[in-house]
């Protein structure tokens, strides 16, 4: 449903260091990055999966974060994990990346029975997560 998403965040340089440790355990870096005389406002960096630019999907950054005021209230993004390790490698690299716990790894069966996801608040408070709904 969602083809790409962006935020702003207060300090470029610091979320883009967060976010490269944080995604790399999912399989997610840099495809893209623009200036603020490309985009008229502010430079922007695109996360997403690794690939070919002829490929439509990967290659393609889906996650976006930008120069700008961050928001009044803190959004949630959830980011595909290709396993429930990868979310416990997701969860370890953020809080070394200087995330803040949120919700350790863990089943939680009020979503569903394999949902097994982890969150972490970002610099700017935002509750970042990932999830793997594959059985264990």
């Amino acid at each position: 449903m969602i083809d790409h998403l962006g935020m702003p965040v207060s300090d470029l340089a610091r979320a883009t260091e967060f976010y490269l440790k944080a995604l790399r355990p999912l399989g997610y870096g840099i495809v893209m990055q623009v200036s603020a005389v490309e985009t008229g406002h502010g430079a922007a960096v695109g996360f997403g999966a690794p690939g070919a630019a002829e490929d439509f999907q990967s290659g393609k950054p889906s996650f976006w974060i930008g120069e700008g005021e961050p928001l009044a209230g803190h959004i949630h993004v959830a980011f595909v994990a290709p396993s429930r390790a990868s979310v416990d490698a997701f969860y370890q690299a953020a809080l070394a990346a200087g995330g803040k716990d949120n919700g350790p790894p863990g089943l939680r069966p009020q979503y569903h029975a394999n949902y097994y996801g982890a969150f972490v608040l970002d610099p700017d408070g935002n509750n970042i997560e990932a999830v793997c709904h594959a059985p264990g």
